[in-house]
């Protein structure tokens, strides 16, 4: 009796919370829909850029961001190949590259050491040689790079993220980077968050939306 007691009396507060988080943010401001359809699997999709200085400097929240997420919900890398910096084919090939390191071990520090090269460094990428020595100076192994950048499995993913781009870009959703969707139909409103609080609030609001359509 006392433990149903409890969870009647916990109901009341459960609600108001739930209230309070749904009257914090509010289409249009905090967030954007941008599809009127859900993805199959919940998903946090960051849109990002190599050659952006704001999404090297963006890193270290994404992997927080990761961490924070559901056990249900998938983070997705999304590397773009619109900006000026370099062709559509140099970034392109990066996307592969990037699909690549999420095969192997240490992927935030192969997918860091890019950043770096191009970022820090200030290196050009010409070709599919600089990814692999970037790679394997970092501990990756350059015949499972080699082999994997041919295979159908990351050609076929590499395809997939481009496809992502283009349906958002046609939309006008996606015009920078970096950008957070959440299960394909909302964009984070970065600008509109708590900036005395702006992390927390982020996670915060990835989460209600990852909800929001369940």
């Amino acid at each position: 009796m006392n433990k149903i007691l409890k969870s009647l009396l916990l109901m009341p507060l459960l609600v108001l919370s739930v209230g309070a988080t749904a009257a914090q943010y509010t289409e249009g401001e905090q967030y954007t829909k941008v599809s009127e359809t859900v993805t199959k699997k919940k998903e946090v999709r960051e849109y990002f850029s190599i050659y952006c200085p704001h999404c090297m400097t963006f890193e270290s929240f994404a992997h927080d961001l990761k961490k924070s997420l559901p056990a249900d919900a998938k983070f997705v890398r999304n590397h773009v190949d619109f900006l000026r910096a370099a062709s559509p084919k140099v970034q392109a090939m990066i996307t592969k590259s990037i699909v690549v390191a999420e095969q192997m071990d240490n992927t935030d520090k192969l997918v860091g050491a890019i950043f770096n090269y191009v970022q820090v460094q200030r290196a050009v990428i010409t070709s599919e040689k600089d990814l692999r020595n970037i790679f394997v100076l970092n501990g990756a192994d350059g015949e499972k790079f080699d082999k994997l950048m041919k295979s159908f499995s990351v050609n076929s993913q590499a395809k997939s993220l481009k496809k992502s781009q283009d349906t958002m870009s046609a939309k006008r959703a996606l015009t920078s980077v970096p950008a957070i969707f959440v299960n394909g139909k909302y964009r984070v409103n970065a600008a509109k968050l708590d900036k005395n609080n702006l992390e927390q609030d982020y996670k915060n609001l990835v989460k209600y939306l990852l909800e929001l359509d369940s």
